[in-house]
């Protein structure tokens, strides 16, 4: 009797990233979009109002905390209008990368039985997440349209003061997706890579949530880049998605820093991110059944 034994391993090399795979799933990809906007309210009493409602609520407590006992500046604007453009697009961040950070130990059950390309899924966490960011980001309008039109406060677009208003507002269209996008690819990213050390490190998972709230205070989400002192301004320009939220306000209130150099390093060190997740994502979801 031979003593020799045979290894069945995948034979994927680590940059192996099944592409064609996503496009023949595609229809599982709508599936998981459709799955997590109908489950997620799913049996509660006010379903998608809780879109509009947490955001709502959130704002009024900045009010009261950050810009009545704090005093921190909102560069002049009101604060309804300066908190609910960074709660709308920070909101965004945080709901992509909770559930792309936990798509190994939440879809094991499934992963276990079946192949499928496993990106299928903190894929569609993006865009199920996108659609809940437009519910907020009418709310923003709405509340941008009543200031624009009450009177009270003079609102304005930086790039139409700075190009005038066909050139300004058409760049200013264009920017947003972009922004919105490189938000959700930045997210996905650090989840992919959290979602991979935490197969085997569960602990990690302890940190998860502390860290995202000290990095939204590390991001211009509550007070603009120009409130922090001079000194801490190049540590939170470190943060690749300080740029993009300061665009944000800047696109649409007219407050805020653009810099093409920031978006730049931003997008940079989103590509680098990016590479290094998709690899860990791939070369873990060949093994993760072993340790999960």
């Amino acid at each position: 009797m031979s003593d020799r034994i045979n290894h069945i391993e995948p034979k994927r090399k680590w940059l192996d990233v099944d592409i064609k795979g996503l496009w023949n799933y595609r229809d599982l990809y709508r599936m998981y979009i459709k799955r997590d906007i109908v489950t997620q309210y799913k049996q509660t009493i006010l379903g998608p109002l809780w879109y509009l409602i947490q955001p709502l609520f959130t704002t009024v407590m900045y009010m009261f905390v950050f810009g009545g006992l704090a005093g921190i500046s909102t560069d002049g604007l009101p604060q309804p209008l300066f908190y609910m453009a960074g709660i709308t697009l920070w909101n965004y961040f945080n709901s992509c990368f909770t559930s792309c950070s936990n798509v190994f130990a939440a879809n094991q059950g499934v992963f276990g039985k079946v192949y499928f390309p496993r990106l299928v899924v903190p894929l569609s966490s993006i865009t199920s997440n996108l659609l809940r960011m437009l519910i907020q980001l009418f709310m923003f309008i709405l509340i941008y349209a009543y200031y624009a039109v009450s009177g009270g406060y003079s609102v304005t677009l930086g790039f139409v003061n700075d190009l005038g208003l066909w050139l300004g507002l058409a760049l200013t269209l264009a920017l947003f997706p972009i922004l919105i996008m490189m938000v959700g690819l930045h997210a996905m990213s650090w989840g992919l890579i959290i979602t991979s050390w935490t197969t085997k490190y569960r602990d990690l998972n302890m940190l998860i949530a502390f860290g995202v709230q000290l990095l939204m205070y590390a991001t211009p989400v509550i007070y603009p880049l120009s409130f922090a002192p001079a000194k801490y301004q190049i540590y939170l320009n470190i943060n690749p998605l300080s740029p993009i939220f300061e665009a944000f306000k800047y696109s649409c209130l007219g407050v805020g820093t653009f810099s093409i150099t920031g978006l730049l390093y931003s997008f940079v060190f989103l590509c680098i991110t990016m590479f290094f997740a998709v690899i860990l994502f791939n070369r873990t979801e060949q093994r993760f059944m072993d340790t999960v």
